[in-house]
């Protein structure tokens, strides 16, 4: 059987005991300076348990708890007006756990340990009065991701440490729908989860520009010893103003599309691009109103939409999708 000391220690663990610093905290406030011993026969304790509460509070919360020896007691070396505990409303909690749920979708990245520690860090802090039952939230929100992105967890770890000290670095890449793996000389700027994958933004100094990376092509990475300041701003938001996903292009495109009845309320639940407008068609239907850089990636979100979505403008755009169309009908198997 465990000894009470033990148990007593797990919970101390598990959550820092408030209440019990409080009552600590006015003994000290009072001016009666009470030594540990004294201390833990008033809250029934261990010793042990009382100065690692003062050194949570000392070291944690900053509180300036100092030593009288010539009174074998503790006391604030400065005026104490209130203790720092921590205030949450219900709205708040619910929000750390949903934040929590979030962080599925770094699972097994560098990001998860600290993210999940700042997280707890959190929980542990609140006070024990919270009447919100988390086991009740937990079981009734969660995250899915639809396809979740693969990755070699040992260059991801890289790419983001590279990225934070400024490491250039050397990959060996392979770009989609192609075998052969390129050796590409890099500045890596930033990393960002957009809608669930990952991109690597670095300076390429073959191209002389910047250039996005999909981490999950990367097959080797290389330090060169070398780091690098960077040649230009880098502002995510800029970068991909105009685009449809993540590829931005020199274009300037209008592009209107038509949805269907079916699929009209889908479209209009959600926001697709920062520069859309909508409005409605007779008989249910939606059109879609775009500026965009690029064509590419709105064109492959055209088609899954299957008859549903027609590009009414630009005319480029409606010929890429009914020739891709026809490809899907007369292809056959791919490969």
């Amino acid at each position: 059987m465990r000894s009470h000391a033990s148990l007593e220690d797990d919970q101390w663990r598990s959550r820092p005991p408030i209440e019990r610093m409080l009552r600590i905290h006015q003994a000290l406030n009072s001016g009666g300076y009470p030594n540990a011993k004294t201390l833990a026969g008033q809250l029934e304790v261990s010793t042990k348990s009382i100065h690692r509460d003062l050194e949570f509070m000392r070291d944690r919360l900053e509180l300036p708890i100092a030593y009288d020896s010539s009174r074998f007691g503790f006391y604030y070396s400065q005026p104490v007006r209130a203790f720092p505990t921590l205030q949450i409303t219900e709205g708040e909690i619910l929000a750390l756990v949903v934040a929590e749920k979030a962080l599925q979708q770094y699972r097994g990245t560098c990001f998860e340990q600290p993210l999940l520690s700042a997280v707890k860090k959190m929980g542990r802090a609140l006070p024990d009065t919270i009447s919100l039952s988390l086991d009740d939230v937990a079981q009734t929100i969660s995250f899915r991701m639809r396809a979740e992105p693969i990755l070699d967890l040992e260059i991801f770890d890289a790419l983001a440490k590279a990225t934070v000290a400024h490491r250039q670095l050397e990959l060996a890449y392979r770009k989609p729908g192609q075998q052969r793996i390129e050796q590409r000389l890099v500045d890596p700027y930033h990393l960002a989860n957009i809608n669930g994958e990952w991109f690597l933004f670095a300076f390429d100094h073959l191209r002389k520009d910047l250039r996005t990376f999909v981490p999950a092509r990367i097959k080797g990475i290389r330090y060169t010893g070398k780091t690098f300041e960077r040649r230009q701003a880098f502002s995510l938001e800029k970068r991909l103003r105009g685009s449809f996903g993540v590829q931005s292009g020199q274009g300037d495109f209008d592009v209107v599309i038509r949805f269907h009845e079916r699929v009209a309320d889908y479209i209009r639940e959600k926001k697709w691009h920062d520069s859309q407008q909508l409005r409605e068609l007779r008989r249910g239907g939606v059109e879609m109103r775009l500026k965009l850089s690029s064509l590419g990636e709105v064109g492959r979100w055209v088609l899954s939409w299957g008859g549903d979505a027609v590009v009414v403008r630009p005319p480029e755009l409606a010929e890429s999708v009914r020739r891709a169309a026809q490809k899907i009908l007369g292809s056959g198997s791919p490969g």
